[in-house]
């Protein structure tokens, strides 16, 4: 996820447009999306998304059709109160967030990714998250909806990865740090 240096990934509009990726980042979205088996999502950023599985026009240029090709190819799971149906390459949630992540896991030995603040949040509060990767923007936008949620509990990180683009966004990589694991 994109996101302001002081911590949303979206302003109180509701408006991301300042975390558009540049040429550069979109190339290491396009490698970071081929190597998920799996994406679960909440509704809202599933309709965002939607667009590179519906419509041809996102695939004007080699980059765009690659990272439509990747997006498409992995299978997504869709959590919704309101929704009935979706589309392209998505199913409808069936059971609990821990139950879902459990069969995603199950059906891939790549990573999977979960998007949606809400449903991230959720995944967090249940200890789901293994990695937090995020995209730090250069650009405060003082209110929105938070990156991270609230937490009762300390949640101990290590960061094992940074890059720094030439547009000054900066790609941070955090791993949990699991009591059993050391």
């Amino acid at each position: 996820m994109s996101v302001s240096v002081d911590g949303f990934i979206a302003d109180r509009e509701g408006a991301f447009g300042w975390s558009v990726p540049g040429e550069e980042q979109f190339a290491f979205h396009i490698v970071q999306t081929r190597e998920l088996g799996s994406f679960l999502c909440g509704r809202r950023l599933y309709e965002t998304m939607l667009v590179w599985e519906t419509d041809l026009s996102p695939r004007d240029n080699e980059a765009e059709a690659e990272f439509a090709d990747a997006w498409c190819a992995i299978p997504k799971v869709v959590f919704s109160r309101t929704l009935d149906s979706v589309q392209g390459n998505a199913r409808l949630a069936k059971a609990s967030l821990a139950e879902e992540a459990a069969d995603a896991l199950h059906a891939t030995d790549k990573d999977v990714g979960i998007g949606g603040a809400g449903l991230a949040a959720a995944a967090i509060e249940l200890g789901l998250v293994d990695e937090l990767r995020m995209f730090r923007n250069p650009h405060i936008v003082g209110g929105g909806t938070p990156f991270l949620p609230p937490v009762t509990e300390d949640v101990p990180l290590d960061l094992i990865e940074t890059t720094t683009f030439g547009s000054r966004v900066i790609y941070e990589r955090y791993r949990r740090v699991r009591a059993d694991s050391g």
